[in-house]
Protein backbone atom coordinates (compact mmCIF):
# COMPACT_ATOMS: atom_id res chain seq x y z
CA UNK A 1 0.00 0.00 0.00
CA UNK A 2 2.74 1.94 0.74
CA UNK A 3 4.40 2.08 -2.66
CA UNK A 4 0.89 2.66 -4.22
CA UNK A 5 0.87 5.73 -2.17
CA UNK A 6 3.82 6.91 -4.02
CA UNK A 7 3.35 4.83 -7.26
CA UNK A 8 0.19 6.74 -8.74
CA UNK A 9 1.33 10.77 -8.53
CA UNK A 10 4.60 9.14 -10.20
CA UNK A 11 2.44 7.60 -13.00
CA UNK A 12 0.31 10.70 -13.31
CA UNK A 13 3.25 12.56 -13.57
CA UNK A 14 4.47 10.50 -16.31
CA UNK A 15 1.72 10.91 -18.27
CA UNK A 16 1.11 14.36 -17.59
CA UNK A 17 4.64 15.35 -19.06
CA UNK A 18 3.97 12.72 -21.63
CA UNK A 19 1.13 14.71 -23.18
CA UNK A 20 3.32 17.97 -22.80
CA UNK A 21 6.30 16.51 -24.81
CA UNK A 22 3.85 15.52 -27.55
CA UNK A 23 1.85 18.60 -27.65
CA UNK A 24 5.65 20.38 -27.88
CA UNK A 25 6.26 18.29 -30.73
CA UNK A 26 2.76 19.10 -32.81
CA UNK A 27 3.77 22.73 -32.14
CA UNK A 28 7.14 22.58 -33.56
CA UNK A 29 6.08 20.24 -36.51
CA UNK A 30 3.30 22.91 -37.21
CA UNK A 31 6.13 25.94 -36.91
CA UNK A 32 8.59 24.25 -39.18
CA UNK A 33 5.73 23.59 -41.36
CA UNK A 34 4.54 27.39 -41.71
CA UNK A 35 8.04 28.05 -42.09
CA UNK A 36 8.10 26.17 -45.21
CA UNK A 37 5.16 28.09 -46.42
CA UNK A 38 6.90 31.75 -45.47
CA UNK A 39 9.79 29.66 -47.67
CA UNK A 40 7.01 29.73 -50.47
CA UNK A 41 5.77 32.66 -50.08
CA UNK A 42 9.26 34.85 -50.00
CA UNK A 43 10.29 32.77 -52.83
CA UNK A 44 7.12 33.70 -54.54
CA UNK A 45 7.22 37.32 -53.95
CA UNK A 46 11.56 37.31 -55.39
CA UNK A 47 12.48 38.41 -52.00
CA UNK A 48 15.58 37.59 -51.33
CA UNK A 49 15.86 39.60 -48.02
CA UNK A 50 12.66 37.75 -45.98
CA UNK A 51 14.14 34.56 -47.87
CA UNK A 52 17.47 34.78 -45.97
CA UNK A 53 15.57 35.74 -42.84
CA UNK A 54 14.34 32.04 -43.01
CA UNK A 55 17.72 31.19 -41.91
CA UNK A 56 20.25 31.50 -38.96
CA UNK A 57 23.00 34.15 -39.30
CA UNK A 58 25.35 31.22 -40.08
CA UNK A 59 23.21 29.43 -41.87
CA UNK A 60 24.20 27.50 -45.08
CA UNK A 61 22.88 26.73 -48.48
CA UNK A 62 23.99 23.97 -50.87
CA UNK A 63 21.87 24.76 -54.09
CA UNK A 64 20.07 22.93 -56.95
CA UNK A 65 23.21 22.50 -58.83
CA UNK A 66 25.60 22.43 -55.70
CA UNK A 67 26.76 26.15 -55.58
CA UNK A 68 27.84 26.80 -51.28
CA UNK A 69 26.25 29.85 -50.21
CA UNK A 70 27.89 30.34 -46.60
CA UNK A 71 25.78 32.86 -44.53
CA UNK A 72 22.87 34.84 -44.38
CA UNK A 73 24.38 37.74 -46.21
CA UNK A 74 25.83 35.41 -49.01
CA UNK A 75 22.05 33.65 -49.38
CA UNK A 76 20.70 37.16 -49.62
CA UNK A 77 23.35 38.41 -52.12
CA UNK A 78 23.42 35.70 -54.11
CA UNK A 79 19.13 35.57 -54.06
CA UNK A 80 18.74 39.11 -55.19
CA UNK A 81 21.13 38.23 -58.26
CA UNK A 82 19.12 35.35 -58.95
CA UNK A 83 15.71 37.17 -58.65
CA UNK A 84 16.66 39.63 -61.20
CA UNK A 85 16.40 37.40 -64.09
CA UNK A 86 17.06 33.88 -63.78
CA UNK A 87 14.27 33.42 -60.89
CA UNK A 88 12.09 36.62 -61.79
CA UNK A 89 8.95 35.05 -63.15
CA UNK A 90 9.26 31.35 -61.24
CA UNK A 91 7.23 29.90 -58.91
CA UNK A 92 8.16 27.35 -56.28
CA UNK A 93 5.55 25.01 -54.66
CA UNK A 94 5.86 23.24 -51.79
CA UNK A 95 4.63 19.57 -51.83
CA UNK A 96 5.15 18.24 -48.70
CA UNK A 97 7.07 18.37 -45.56
CA UNK A 98 8.32 15.26 -43.31
CA UNK A 99 9.58 16.56 -40.14
CA UNK A 100 12.03 14.59 -37.18
CA UNK A 101 12.57 16.10 -34.26
CA UNK A 102 16.23 15.12 -33.29
CA UNK A 103 16.54 17.16 -29.85
CA UNK A 104 13.68 19.94 -28.56
CA UNK A 105 16.26 22.89 -30.27
CA UNK A 106 16.95 20.68 -33.68
CA UNK A 107 14.95 19.09 -36.08
CA UNK A 108 15.87 17.45 -39.98
CA UNK A 109 12.85 18.66 -42.54
CA UNK A 110 12.67 16.53 -45.80
CA UNK A 111 11.03 19.22 -48.26
CA UNK A 112 9.52 18.26 -51.76
CA UNK A 113 8.88 21.08 -54.20
CA UNK A 114 8.47 21.56 -57.60
CA UNK A 115 8.97 24.71 -59.42
CA UNK A 116 7.74 26.55 -62.87
CA UNK A 117 9.24 30.07 -64.93
CA UNK A 118 12.70 29.16 -64.03
CA UNK A 119 15.30 30.98 -66.61
CA UNK A 120 18.72 29.30 -66.70
CA UNK A 121 21.80 30.13 -68.35
CA UNK A 122 22.79 27.06 -71.11
CA UNK A 123 24.51 24.21 -68.75
CA UNK A 124 22.64 24.90 -66.07
CA UNK A 125 19.56 22.80 -66.08
CA UNK A 126 16.28 24.08 -65.59
CA UNK A 127 15.05 23.29 -61.71
CA UNK A 128 11.39 21.81 -62.18
CA UNK A 129 11.07 19.32 -58.94
CA UNK A 130 13.38 18.30 -56.28
CA UNK A 131 14.03 17.51 -52.51
CA UNK A 132 15.32 20.30 -49.83
CA UNK A 133 17.03 18.23 -46.94
CA UNK A 134 17.21 20.69 -43.92
CA UNK A 135 18.57 21.29 -40.36
CA UNK A 136 16.71 23.25 -38.15
CA UNK A 137 17.47 25.02 -35.35
CA UNK A 138 15.24 26.84 -32.80
CA UNK A 139 16.50 30.13 -31.21
CA UNK A 140 14.59 32.59 -29.33
CA UNK A 141 11.48 29.99 -29.74
CA UNK A 142 11.73 30.48 -33.53
CA UNK A 143 12.56 27.80 -35.94
CA UNK A 144 15.09 28.79 -38.54
CA UNK A 145 17.24 26.92 -41.38
CA UNK A 146 20.72 25.87 -40.24
CA UNK A 147 22.07 23.74 -43.77
CA UNK A 148 20.21 23.10 -46.23
CA UNK A 149 20.65 21.07 -49.48
CA UNK A 150 18.92 21.04 -52.40
CA UNK A 151 18.76 17.72 -54.94
CA UNK A 152 17.01 18.08 -58.22
CA UNK A 153 14.79 14.58 -58.36
CA UNK A 154 12.93 12.54 -60.92
CA UNK A 155 10.52 10.09 -60.38
CA UNK A 156 11.51 6.94 -59.34
CA UNK A 157 12.08 4.08 -61.45
CA UNK A 158 12.57 0.61 -61.02
CA UNK A 159 16.22 -0.54 -61.32
CA UNK A 160 17.24 -2.38 -64.56
CA UNK A 161 17.94 -6.35 -63.21
CA UNK A 162 20.20 -6.28 -66.74
CA UNK A 163 21.80 -4.55 -68.88
CA UNK A 164 20.02 -3.27 -71.89
CA UNK A 165 19.31 -5.61 -74.45
CA UNK A 166 20.93 -4.80 -77.92
CA UNK A 167 18.46 -5.73 -81.29
CA UNK A 168 19.55 -9.37 -82.37
CA UNK A 169 22.55 -9.75 -84.49
CA UNK A 170 25.21 -12.31 -85.25
CA UNK A 171 26.76 -14.00 -81.98
CA UNK A 172 30.26 -13.54 -81.02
Amino acid sequence: MFRSIFAVPIVLTVIALSGQIAAAQTNDEAAIRALQDRQAAAWNAHDATAYANLFTEDGEVINVVGWWWKDRKEIETKLKAAFTFVFKTSTLTITGVQVKLVKPDVAIAHVPWTMTGARTPPGVPEPKQGIEIQVLKKQGGKWLIYSFQNTASIPEVPFPLGPPSSAPGPQE
